[in-house]
């Protein structure tokens, strides 16, 4: 983990360390909730060619950064850009979000390529080595990928869905066929992460939003054991950079996740009380990131407040960093969003 200049707060409990405020940011905190960003999209036109010019995605990570000072910045970027970079058609439908032509079969599978994801992992690093270069120095950078298994449900599905049906039933009916997808996204995940920590990234993210679908024997094939190949690899790689899981959905199973995974940061999600955040990871090596509802962030006002002074009170001691328990979402006032910050800090 270089860190140029400047000591990076975000980092502090990654190496065991307790800061008196812990360190603050937002899952999607550069989006469609700030007017800058909406006006950059405006200028980008479409949302991958956003993703693929570094300079627009460096200008958008940005934003947040300089309206919020929050302790970290995330890769502006989105999770499909790894089955587009292996050569499926991937679009995004304004206001009908993504859209991919379905992989459904072991013969589709062979036609993706990981060599020719060089090309478009290399435009989002060239991002990442100019967010080290622009971010301030006390600023840490997360890289991100989605995990395998809630990337491969949009490709097999073809879009977002509600219970990732047909992902689930190809992987019921011919799991070993089902498992060369997966293996190819584990192998392409672990390139586009390298890459992003050797262009400048202190901290990465996996993002498993579609890990709560399945139930345990199918969480330990399709959520763990990938996250955990993703995982060594990548800490043979680099060893001092530190993995945060994010298995949305988990419930009872995310101290299993943690154990068998071996990340070094477990993202809560918004149905996680806080006293489990709170006592449930005690007895692993791990931080705790999360959990406020992103819509309680809208309503704003005093239960804002009452609940981020709970959630505070409960993880003091503890290693923690204060989050969403998801994404921001549009409608977000930008002012809430700075009583919140304000409010972790003790400002407010």
């Amino acid at each position: 983990m270089g860190e140029g200049g400047g000591r990076r707060k975000f980092l502090e409990p990654f190496r065991g360390e307790v800061p008196d405020v812990p360190p603050i940011w937002l899952m999607r905190q550069a989006g469609r909730y700030l007017p800058e960003y909406r006006a950059l999209r405006a200028e980008a036109g479409d949302f991958l060619t956003l993703c693929y010019t570094p300079k627009l995605a460096a200008e958008v990570t940005l934003q947040p950064i300089r309206r919020y000072g929050f302790d970290a910045a995330i890769l502006f970027s989105d999770i499909l850009v790894v089955p587009d970079a292996l050569g499926q058609a991937v679009r995004f439908a304004e206001g009908e979000g993504p859209r991919l032509d379905p992989i459904r079969s072991t013969d589709a599978v062979g036609r993706l390529d990981l060599a020719r994801a060089t090309a478009k992992f290399d435009i989002v690093a060239e991002t990442v080595a100019r967010l080290r270069q622009d971010l301030p120095a006390e600023t840490a950078l997360i890289g991100f990928c989605g995990a395998p298994w809630t990337v491969a449900t949009y490709m097999v599905q073809g879009q977002g869905s509600a219970d990732q049906v047909e992902a689930r039933l190809w992987a019921y009916r011919d799991p070993d066929g089902f498992e060369a997808l997966i293996a190819l996204l584990v192998a392409a995940s672990i390139d586009y992460l390298d890459r992003q920590v050797r262009a400048g990234a202190d901290c990465l993210m996996v993002f498993d939003t579609w890990a709560g679908s399945l139930p345990d024997d199918e969480f330990d094939r399709w959520v763990v054991a990938p996250t955990r190949a993703i995982r060594e690899a990548v800490r043979d790689l680099h060893p001092d950079v530190p993995i945060i899981g994010f298995p949305r959905g988990a419930g009872a199973t995310a101290v299993w996740y943690v154990s068998e995974t071996g990340v070094d940061g477990i993202g809560c999600d918004t149905a996680t009380p806080p006293f489990v955040m709170s006592e449930a990871f005690d007895e692993e090596d791990v931080v705790v990131q999360g959990n406020l509802d992103p819509l309680l962030l809208v309503a704003g006002g005093d239960r804002l407040d009452e609940r981020v002074d709970e959630i505070l009170d409960l993880m003091r001691g503890k290693r923690f960093i204060f989050n969403l328990g998801h994404g921001i979402v549009p409608q977000t006032p930008p002012e809430n969003v700075a009583r919140l910050v304000a409010r972790v800090r003790g400002q407010g």
